[in-house]
């Protein structure tokens, strides 16, 4: 199938109104440039490794959006063109012209899989995406299922694979795990083959649930018994009532260091006295902020993990 991206030139301020618009139009999946830095509780909800890199804010914004390149589009193109000078009418919407790229690639959604293969962590771990085969060299190992997808954690990131690492160390048969920031689930899923009794997770993006649950059934763990809460739990005390208090042998938070800092002193209230922390998602230099909010909240530094410029820091309660 072949398609038509159409790129709409606009303003910051108009952004939201024109997505709505397209919306009602029956456009979905509206993509959004601009250079609108992050306010805190943009970061706050951004449960991955690093933060982007914004420009100087200048104002602009592209909205874009694909169409079947073999439907006649008129009509809808007409539309959005009446609905762009209408909302021109009362706020500045810049001049609203609309791009169109051809898009030669029959099959450019499915493009970026030439990017991901399979790949080892240490000497006996293997991820493998579905559409590879294993080699009957690499059958005894390890073999961990992901597919990239609308949720983080493919374990190719080095925070992933120090939480990997700590995982193995300290997870056991009894092992009562929390994963918060799941994302794919790959953490959890980890636990489960190190031999945990049982992993629950918590995420913003109700996108988790699908990537979970494939990524779960895709290794052999659909009647594993994963609990997947979607909420925050460090706002809501409806989340950490549901999450459970003092119940959890091991903790895992891979998220960025600004998130670790408030999440810290709210997560051990659910973790078992003796109960294991293990965080990553953490720039170099913020390891010292991190260590420090790790020790005020209670909790005694076990190990300090470094994998090129990030920190991996796992802790007991005490």
């Amino acid at each position: 199938m072949k398609y038509n991206k159409y790129t709409i030139t606009t303003t910051t301020e108009a952004e939201d109104v024109i997505s709505a618009s397209l919306m009602e139009l029956g456009i979905e999946g509206v993509e959004i440039e601009d250079k609108t830095p992050l306010s805190e509780q943009d970061k706050a909800a951004m449960f991955v490794d690093i933060l982007p890199q914004t420009e100087e804010d200048n104002g602009v914004a592209y909205l874009s959006f694909y169409l079947d390149a073999a439907e006649d589009n008129k009509q809808l193109l007409d539309s959005v063109r009446e609905e762009l000078e209408d909302i021109k009418s009362y706020m500045d919407a810049g001049d609203c012209t609309i791009n169109c790229t051809e898009l030669q690639d029959t099959d450019y959604l499915n493009n970026w899989k030439q990017y991901f293969h399979q790949f080892y962590i240490g000497d006996d771990i293997l991820i493998v995406p579905s559409w590879e085969e294993v080699a009957d060299k690499d059958k005894s190992k390890l073999i961990i299922h992901i597919d990239p997808g609308t949720a983080f954690g493919t374990g190719m990131h080095e925070t992933t694979q120090l939480c990997i690492r700590a995982l193995r160390k300290y997870v056991n048969s009894d092992t009562r795990m929390l994963d918060v920031g799941t994302g794919s689930g790959i953490l959890s899923i980890m636990a489960y083959k190190f031999g945990a009794a049982s992993a629950t997770g918590t995420d913003l993006d109700p996108c988790t649930i699908e990537a979970v649950q494939d990524n779960m059934e895709s290794n052999g763990l659909s009647e594993a018994g994963f609990n997947l809460i979607i909420g925050n739990i460090i706002d809501s005390k409806e989340i950490q009532d549901e999450v459970g208090y003092g119940c959890y042998d091991i903790v895992t938070a891979n998220i960025l260091a600004e998130v670790l800092i408030p999440l810290t002193p709210v997560i051990v209230n659910h973790i078992k006295p003796g109960g294991i922390y293990i965080t990553s998602g953490i720039i170099d230099d913020k390891e010292q902020a991190v260590t420090e909010a790790v020790k005020k909240a209670g909790f005694e530094i076990l190990d300090v993990d470094h994998q090129g410029e990030w920190v991996g820091i796992t802790a007991k309660k005490l």
